[in-house]
Order: structure tokens, then C-alpha cells, then sequence
């Protein structure tokens, strides 16, 4: 989902448009190839029946990807870059997450209005700001419901040693995937408590320990 501030929405939409319909598409054996296929014929016709949706609901249809198909790749399960435009939060491609190549675009007017509808949904995976004001970047780090953050970084999956994950519904179990969570949750706690004397030549000492 992409939810551009105010004016910036047309141009915005124009551009991933003209950027999708040039993405190379092919298979993984393809060095050239910018994005591949769908992982069965059951996933493309489940990402396909949302696009279906999302038309029937009223969304703009810029890019239909739908009936995608390779030379010599007529059997892969292609489908292309897919965009929808004036996407509102009670459509069912915006409150459902989909898993191909399908971005919904849900214009707000404010900052604030943006915030708030992310907040808003049950899923909280990672969410992005691209933009070139620092207190806007911090109000959004400090303010947003999600797991992983990304600050003009458009995939916010950090380094192993950090907890990542999602909040909300985008979160399985009760502990995140890596960081000290993820220590916790695979080793068990053991705890020694140890005093050594100065050595076993002064003999048996059989009483309490005390703080000396």
C-alpha cells in the first residue's frame, strides 16, 4: 500500500506506473529478469481474484497485470505489475494482504490522516516514509504501529541481531524472529551462584557465607 500526502499523489502514481510497465518479467534462470513468477497456479489465481475485487469495489485500475504471458515461459505462473488508484479502507485489497505484485494507492491529505491510517489496521508488518524532512522521518519512527520501520528505505528488515517482525497480526507467537528475543526464546536460563575459599588447605568450612 502507498498513501501519498496532498498534491503529490498524481505525480506519485504516474511514476510507479511508467516505472512498472517497464519492469522485466521472467523466470529465476533469467539474469535480466527484474520480477519472476508466482510460486503455484493457485497463488496467481488468488492474487488475480483480488485484483477482480478490487475492481468490482470501485478502485481505479491503473495497470492490470492479469493474463500475463512469456514466450517460452507460456506455463509460468506470471502475473504482472498491478496498480490500483483511489484505493479506500473498507476495499478488501486494502485490508487484506495480498503476497504479489499488487499496489494499492490510498491518498491522504495530511501527514497526520496518513499516521492515523496506518495505525488503524490490524496488520502492522513495516511500514516506510520516504521523505526529506527529519522531523517528519521522527514523528513518523516515534508515532507508526508497526514492527520494522524504514526511514527512505523501502524494505525496513534489519540486521539479525535486532528483533524484527511485525506488530499486531503481522506477528506469529509471542516473540520476535531474532535480537534477544529470539535468545530467549531458544535457550533455557541457567543460573550459578558460586563461592570459592581461598583454597582447601585451611580445611571444611560449614558455615553460612556472609558478605565480607
Amino acid at each position: 500500500v502507498a498513501v501519498p500526502v496532498g498534491t503529490i499523489a498524481e505525480p506519485l502514481v504516474a511514476r510507479i506506473a511508467e516505472r512498472a510497465r517497464a519492469l522485466k518479467i521472467g523466470p529465476g534462470t533469467d539474469k535480466e529478469a527484474e520480477m519472476g513468477p508466482l510460486v503455484t497456479a493457485a497463488h496467481r489465481a488468488k492474487v488475480e481474484s483480488y485484483i477482480a475485487r478490487g475492481e468490482a469495489e470501485g478502485a481505479e485500475l491503473v495497470l492490470d497485470g492479469r493474463g500475463l504471458t512469456l514466450q517460452g515461459n507460456e506455463g509460468g505462473y506470471f502475473t504482472g505489475p498491478t496498480l490500483f488508484d483511489y484505493v479506500t479502507p473498507d476495499m478488501t485489497i486494502y485490508r487484506e494482504e495480498i503476497f504479489g505484485p499488487v499496489l494499492s494507492v490510498v491518498r491522504r491529505d495530511s501527514f497526520e490522516a496518513a499516521l492515523q491510517l496506518v495505525n488503524e489496521h490490524e496488520f502492522g508488518n513495516g511500514a516506510v516514509i520516504y521523505t526529506s524532512d527529519g522531523d517528519s522521518a521522527r514523528s513518523f519512527s516515534n508515532g507508526v504501529l508497526a514492527g520494522m520501520v524504514g526511514i527512505n528505505v523501502p524494505i525496513p528488515v534489519p540486521m539479525a541481531f535486532h528483533s524484527f517482525g511485525g506488530w499486531k497480526r503481522s506477528i506469529f507467537g509471542d516473540h520476535a524472529i531474532h535480537g534477544r528475543e529470539g535468545v530467549r526464546f531458544y535457550t533455557r536460563l541457567k543460573t550459578t551462584t558460586a563461592r570459592w575459599p581461598t583454597g582447601i588447605r585451611k580445611g571444611a568450612d560449614f558455615a553460612m557465607p556472609t558478605m565480607r
